[in-house]
């Protein structure tokens, strides 16, 4: 998922999983290039509402282990990281990483959506359990989806 490689390689770069908000922009626009610095602020935005940084007192701080990341070498994320993706995408996007392939993923889904009676993202993520992709990440912003009808 390149906005995780994207979030990660700032970090990777400082050695820390912890570093201001001003140097994390700088860290892409300046010294990688990958973005403008209104665009790196919205980078950060949308792993913020991702889940995959926190926000604390001016600083940020991965939710999830930098380290573990590949930074594959000439790498350069596409702007589309910058567009934040609803809680079914990001469900959708697991499941066709787990190997199941997309179209029939979706298919299947939806017959799920329709044969229980629920949301498009609690279809999903009972189709994802089934084919034992973990993604309980998403499960909060799931759960958000149900406040938000309910």
């Amino acid at each position: 998922m390149s906005l995780r490689v994207a979030v990660a390689a700032p970090f990777q770069g400082a050695g820390t999983g912890r570093m201001e908000e001003s140097r994390f922009v700088v860290a892409l626009s300046l010294d990688r290039d990958w973005f403008s610095p209104d665009q790196a602020k919205r980078l950060i935005d949308v792993a913020v509402s991702e889940g995959l940084l926190e926000r604390d007192d001016g600083e940020l701080a991965a939710t999830f282990s930098v380290e573990d990341v590949e930074v594959p070498e000439g790498f350069a994320p596409d702007e589309d990281v910058l567009v934040e993706r609803s809680p079914f995408e990001r469900v959708l996007e697991r499941v066709v990483a787990g190997g199941v392939e997309k179209r029939a993923a979706v298919a299947r889904i939806n017959e799920l959506q329709g044969e229980l009676g629920v949301t498009i993202e609690v279809a999903a993520v009972v189709f994802a359990r089934r084919e034992g992709i973990d993604v309980s990440e998403e499960l909060p912003a799931i759960r958000a989806t149900l406040n938000r009808e309910g």
